[in-house]
C-alpha cells in the first residue's frame, strides 16, 4: 500500500466514523486510545489518520506502531518507518523510541546500533522510561556504543524510578558484579527484590540465589526456593541449577511451604 493509498484509507475510515468536528485534538486522541485499549484498532486508526496528516506527532507514532505490528491494518515496514520517522523528527519521545527499536532490530531497514542509541538518548533525555532502560542496557553491553558505566547506571536509576522493571534488575547486577561501583550485595538484593516482586524472572532467580547463599540477605531456604520456583515458572533456565542444591538443605515441610508460597499471586509494591 502506498502513501497516498494510506491517506485515502484513513480519510474513508474517518468519514465512516464521522467524529465530532467540535472535539479537540486531545479529546480525539483520548477517544482513539480508548478504542485501541479495547483492541479496536480500526476505529483508533480512523481518528489517528487525519490527525497524523495534520502533523500531530503522537498520532504519527501510533500509526507507525500499528504498521510495524500489523494492528488494525496490514503490517508494512516501509510505512512504519515513514510514520515513525515523522513522529521522531517532530520530537515525540515515544516515536523516537519506537523508531530506535526499528533501527536496533533492523526491521525494514539495515540494523544500526549507533542510530538506535541516538534515538534512545533523545527519548531518554525527554523522560521516556523504556528508552532510558534500553540506553542503559546498550551502555552496559559496552560493545555497541561508546559510553561509561556511570552513565548506564544513571539511566537505569531514572528508568527504575519510573517503574521500569528490567532497569531494577540491571541495577542489581551492577552492584552484584561491581560494574563501575564497589560490590554491594545488600544493594544488589534490594534491587532484585523490587524487580522480583514485579514478576521479573531474572531478578527472581538472582534473589533466590542470594537467599540460598545469604548474600546481601539473611540465608533462608524457604525464601530461596520460593523465588527460584517462581523464576522457573516464568521460564528462567538458570533456576534449576540453584533449585536442587536448595532442596538438599531443606526439610520436607519447608519445601512444601516454599511450594505453596511460590503459587501465591505476587503483590506488586506500592
Amino acid at each position: 500500500m502506498g502513501w497516498l493509498d494510506t491517506l485515502t484509507l484513513f480519510k474513508r475510515r474517518a468519514a465512516d466514523d464521522k467524529p465530532d468536528a467540535s472535539q479537540t485534538t486531545a479529546e480525539l486522541m483520548a477517544q482513539a486510545l480508548d478504542a485501541a485499549e479495547a483492541n479496536d484498532y480500526e476505529s483508533a486508526l480512523a481518528i489517528w489518520g487525519p490527525l497524523a496528516h495534520q502533523g500531530v506527532a503522537r498520532a504519527q507514532n501510533n500509526i507507525g506502531k500499528c504498521f510495524s505490528e500489523g494492528l488494525g491494518i496490514a503490517q508494512d515496514s516501509a510505512l512504519a518507518l515513514k510514520w515513525l520517522t515523522l513522529a521522531a523528527e517532530a520530537g515525540d519521545p515515544i516515536g523516537q523510541r519506537n523508531l530506535a527499536d526499528i533501527y536496533f532490530k533492523g526491521e525494514g531497514v539495515e540494523a544500526n546500533a549507533v542510530q538506535a542509541a541516538e534515538l534512545y538518548r533523545a527519548a531518554a533525555e525527554a523522560g521516556d522510561g523504556p528508552a532510558q532502560d534500553m540506553l542503559s542496557w546498550m551502555l552496559v553491553e559496552g560493545e555497541m556504543i561508546p559510553g561509561d558505566i556511570k552513565e548506564a547506571k544513571h539511566w537505569a536509576e531514572l528508568a527504575a524510578a519510573q517503574g521500569v522493571v528490567p532497569a531494577m534488575t540491571r541495577l542489581g547486577m551492577i552492584y552484584h558484579n561491581a560494574i563501575g561501583v564497589e560490590r554491594d550485595p545488600v544493594e544488589a538484593a534490594r534491587w532484585w527484590d523490587k524487580a522480583a516482586a514485579r514478576g521479573d524472572a531474572d531478578a527472581q532467580v538472582m534473589l533466590g540465589a542470594a537467599y540460598q547463599l545469604g548474600a546481601g540477605v539473611p540465608q533462608d531456604g524457604v525464601a530461596a526456593l520460593m523465588w527460584l520456583l517462581r523464576a522457573r515458572a516464568n521460564g528462567n533456565v538458570l533456576a534449576d541449577s540453584f533449585i536442587q542444591p536448595t532442596f538438599a538443605s531443606m526439610s520436607a515441610a519447608d519445601i512444601e511451604r516454599a511450594r505453596k508460597l511460590a503459587e501465591l499471586p505476587l503483590v506488586e509494591p506500592v
